[in-house]
């Protein structure tokens, strides 16, 4: 029985000296994500977007939206290394095309456009909402 309760307590003290002592606070240290896995303000519809070369300040427009209307943004379309239409600035990873479900279009382009360093935002029949960081302009593709 002796032994029973001799291996008891050192069962504990080895759990304690395990998990810090009794009383004192655990200290926690950060965890520091590489920069891929750092949690983003929008996120991407499928694994074929390419959004991962956007430059600080598109991410800086998609993250001003998300903090407007409370959502992230998905991204449809990103960097497009062969784009459609010759000078889109899908191709130079300059713009990104997003929805946002449960908004109007209407709320995601005031948003855009209170963006620091908005260039192009552009609608398309689809609800799709076009933003990027070159000349200001507006359009709508319908």
């Amino acid at each position: 029985m002796q032994n029973a309760t001799l291996l008891a307590i050192a069962g504990l003290f080895a759990l304690q000296s395990a998990t810090g002592a009794v009383g004192q606070e655990i200290k926690r240290h950060a965890v520091h994500l590489p920069k891929h896995e750092a949690r983003t303000a929008y996120t991407v519809q499928t694994v074929s977007v390419r959004a991962g070369c956007f430059p600080e300040r598109l991410r800086a427009i998609l993250s001003h939206i998300a903090a407007k209307t409370g959502r992230r943004p998905v991204i449809t379309s990103g960097h497009r290394p062969h784009p459609r239409r010759h000078g889109s600035l899908h191709g130079k990873c300059l713009a990104a095309d997003i929805r946002m479900p449960g908004l109007s279009e209407r709320t995601i382009i005031a948003a855009a456009r209170s963006a620091p360093g908005i260039g192009g935002i552009g609608t398309y029949c689809n609800g799709i909402v076009h933003v990027d960081v070159g000349p200001q302009r507006r359009w709508v593709d319908c």
